[in-house]
């Protein structure tokens, strides 16, 4: 999610109003430039944005990293209440919210899409989702990623996506690696351009989508 310019200075989350929110989910909060603190929890910092960010690295945006509960798949209206939650806590630009994921994220990321398709200005999956639902969202911006090796979630799943997309008159992009197997998601958010990629679109208004 992107501030609005000059609103650096975020406070911290209130952790009641979170879970209230979110009923069991857990999510990091970790505002624009921020470096963690040993007081802030640390449940999703071992891939991805939280990672990078737990070794130093800022991001000139506020990350919202949930983790999704043990045993359980993602639930897109649980999501949703945790993003309305976000919204109403702090100056987020609406028009300039970005979704990713990975492994199991990547399938939610898809899933939020289809869902709330007028909510989000791009987003980017590795691995994939459900092609019969990929025309919702045929407006918007889309990099996906994925293993060519990948086992666990075959690359054919987010080929699936990518045509049933391009289908629809959507111009996505996917990026494969020929050598990954799940782990694409490493060399996927290790590279700048993906942060510069995704902070380019701002949401489409609703009318222009009808």
């Amino acid at each position: 999610m992107h501030v609005r310019p000059g609103e650096l200075r975020i406070p911290a989350l209130p952790a009641r109003r979170l879970r209230r929110a979110t009923g069991a989910l857990a999510a990091t909060v970790v505002p624009p430039w921020s470096r963690r603190t040993r007081r802030q929890p640390r449940p999703v910092n071992v891939h991805g944005p939280p990672k990078l960010i737990d070794e130093g690295q800022g991001f000139p945006f506020i990350v919202v990293s949930p983790q999704c509960p043990e045993h359980q798949r993602w639930s897109v209206k649980t999501l949703d209440k945790l993003l309305n939650d976000i919204v109403a806590q702090y100056r987020i630009d609406e028009d300039r919210i970005y979704v990713t994921g990975l492994s199991l994220g990547g399938y939610g990321t898809w899933d939020l899409a289809a869902r709330f398709p007028n909510r989000f200005a791009a987003i980017a999956p590795i691995c994939g989702g459900e092609p019969s639902r990929a025309c919702r969202f045929k407006h918007l911006p889309v990099w996906a990623f994925h293993g060519a090796q990948d086992e666990v979630a075959p690359l054919e799943r987010s080929q699936e996506m990518v045509d049933a997309l391009q289908q629809c008159g959507n111009d996505v992009r996917l990026t494969t690696y020929p050598d990954a197997g799940h782990n694409s998601w490493t060399e996927t958010y290790d590279n700048p351009e993906r942060y510069e990629w995704f902070l380019s679109p701002r949401r489409q208004a609703v009318e222009e989508l009808e």
